[in-house]
């Protein structure tokens, strides 16, 4: 297992999701919601800047049947971006069902969707960043695919 904090990302069209890990790669922790649109993307980075991060890891929508969706275009588009605009490593891993199970999280301690609004896109990423550290720890070797900010779409 690699030693360093990384930030999991979770992508919507309205917020995006940020997590770290303790520099063991142990336990993933919710950090933020940032708005998405205008200075998302240097937030993200100050946010890498602050923790001192090693990689960020961006999860990527894909359909139960394994397709791709529109929201997997842009989440590999925003992965893109955000590795042209920091110096960390960016990777993307499969996230299907996080977004189901942070909310399914969330019922379960009490919350219900409209008060979780403003977390469950936090709770989403924590559970990315967490199951590609359970991923490396188990498998002996990083998760997922390493993005290259210069590949087109």
């Amino acid at each position: 297992m690699r030693s360093g904090v990384r930030l999991g990302v979770d992508v919507g069209t309205a917020r995006i999701g940020v997590a770290r890990c303790d520099v063991h790669g142990m336990l993933a922790t919710p950090v933020e919601t940032v708005k998405r649109g205008p200075g998302d993307l240097a937030r993200i980075a100050e946010l890498a800047v602050e923790y001192d991060i090693m990689e960020i890891v961006v999860g990527l929508p894909i359909a139960l049947s394994g397709r791709e969706t529109a929201s997997t275009g842009d989440a590999r588009l925003f992965a893109r971006e955000l590795a042209s605009v920091q110096g960390a490593p960016v990777r993307m891993v499969d996230e299907r069902l996080s977004t189901v199970s942070a909310n399914a999280a969330l019922r379960a301690s009490g919350r219900n969707a409209r008060n979780s609004r403003s977390v469950v896109d936090q709770v989403a990423a924590v559970i990315i960043l967490q199951h590609a550290l359970d991923f490396e720890r188990s498998a002996t070797s990083p998760p997922g695919i390493v993005v290259d900010p210069h590949e087109g779409p």
